[in-house]
């Protein structure tokens, strides 16, 4: 299928250069149209292979990174642990403490029960030796009840000392699995990437076109709590120097619990609304968010996206991928960026915190059209009607935006470890 090898030399650019495929410097304003006609270097094969090593590298230490954090977990459990042995010491020493003040505190009952039980006719030395073994008797329990509140003391001291150790070996731990769910995902879209490259070079393709339609999010927020919802926006910009006459929107969610578990799709449900739409309507099954026609060069059109959190979603990551597709041919000029938004997810009852909206790691494509978007020439929001020929490509282009997405997660992942 032509769209699918479009797809693909997308995707493959995102694993050597998401810069390119992401972000787009002040040359390609509305005033400038021509310099967005430039094609892109496609990356080889000898590249793909280079990224999909180095994803492969990360993916391994990030396990054994997990691994050491496991066994430093582990060897606070050990008897020869410096933390362990001082808890287990001053422990053995308070209890013996507390013994010793049982002791003393049962000899005062004693000396005080003799003093008390002496006849009407003892004599005065009897009563004064008494009396003298009472009043030390009472220093030796006092004596008895200070040392064990010191050796309490040392022994909650070591005890919180390895408890905050334990408790600071699991959050790197939780870290370190954190880190190879990421890399695993990078990993998997870079030899994903490779295998399409591989696929698509036994049967090329003509030439896509540049990097002419966008999509972009904005005030996705950063963090969202179960059982909410939350509305943000979604634009789709025409950089071509002609009007498009369909456009279609395509939108992924993808998340994870904190044990790196994929989210069921369920929880996470995903609408959209526009001026004319009357109302929200469900993403589809394929991930489209309506479809806009009659785009005008240069100008955008905007749609109202909310997402829902079932309030059963457990606390974890989530992602959001965004593309806009157009036309039903590979080789018409339609190879499409791909954005992804990063967002937390926290528990039901959990406080959102600050306001903070997600972004893209690269700054949208140019553009300076405030065209509104229920103005038919410029870009009208379509909420229904398809081709026979819309659902293959809406599964390829949902298929692209989450391989794409992925890709650049192992390009980023294998510049930052440099």
């Amino acid at each position: 299928m032509n769209i699918r090898r479009a797809l693909t030399t997308a995707v493959a650019a995102a694993v050597t250069a998401p810069v390119v495929i992401l972000s787009a410097g002040p040359a390609l304003a509305d005033a400038q149209p021509a310099a967005q006609t430039q094609k892109q270097k496609k990356p080889t094969l000898a590249e793909l292979e280079k990224a999909a090593a180095a994803a492969k590298k990360v993916y391994e230490d990030a396990l054994a990174a997990e691994t050491a954090a496991r066994a430093a977990l582990d060897a606070l459990e050990s008897p020869t642990d410096p933390l362990n042995a001082a808890r287990t010491d001053t422990a053995k020493k308070a209890a013996d403490a507390t013994a010793r003040q049982k002791v003393a505190d049962k000899a005062l009952s004693d000396a005080e029960f003799e003093l008390q039980k002496l006849p009407a006719e003892a004599t005065k030395d009897e009563r004064d030796a008494a009396r003298k073994k009472v009043d030390e008797a009472r220093k030796d329990a006092e004596k008895a009840a200070a040392d064990k509140a010191a050796a309490d003391a040392l022994a909650k001291k070591a005890s919180d000392a390895w408890g905050d150790a334990r408790v600071l070996a699991a959050q790197k731990i939780d870290a370190a699995q954190k880190e190879v769910a990421k890399a695993l995902a990078a990993k998997e879209a870079a030899d994903k990437a490779l295998a399409d490259a591989k696929k698509a070079a036994e049967n090329p393709a003509c030439d896509p076109g540049g990097l002419l339609v966008t999509a972009a999010l904005t005030d996705l927020p950063s963090k969202i709590t179960a059982g909410t919802s939350t509305d943000f926006s979604l634009r789709i910009t025409n950089g071509t120097d002609k009007t498009l006459d369909r456009l279609r929107a395509f939108t992924y969610l993808w998340a994870a619990d904190k044990s790196h578990h994929k989210i069921p799709g369920g929880l996470l449900h995903l609408q959209w609304s526009t001026a004319t739409s009357q109302g929200w309507k469900d993403v589809d099954t394929l991930d489209r968010a309506g479809t806009v026609e009659d785009l005008r060069a240069g100008a955008h059109a905007d749609m109202k996206l909310r997402l829902t959190l079932d309030a059963k979603t457990p606390a974890g990551q989530g992602f959001a991928f965004v593309s806009a597709l157009r036309g039903e041919k590979a080789c018409d000029g339609s190879k499409p960026p791909m954005k992804k938004y990063p967002f937390e997810i926290l528990a039901a009852g959990g406080k959102p915190g600050p306001g903070r909206t997600s972004t893209p790691d690269t700054k949208p494509l140019g553009g300076t059209s405030t065209t509104p978007v229920n103005t038919a020439p410029t870009g009208q929001l379509a909420a229904t009607g398809s081709s026979s020929a819309t659902p293959r490509l809406a599964l390829a282009g949902g298929a692209a935006v989450v391989a794409g997405a992925g890709a650049v997660l192992a390009t980023r992942r294998r510049r930052t470890d440099g």
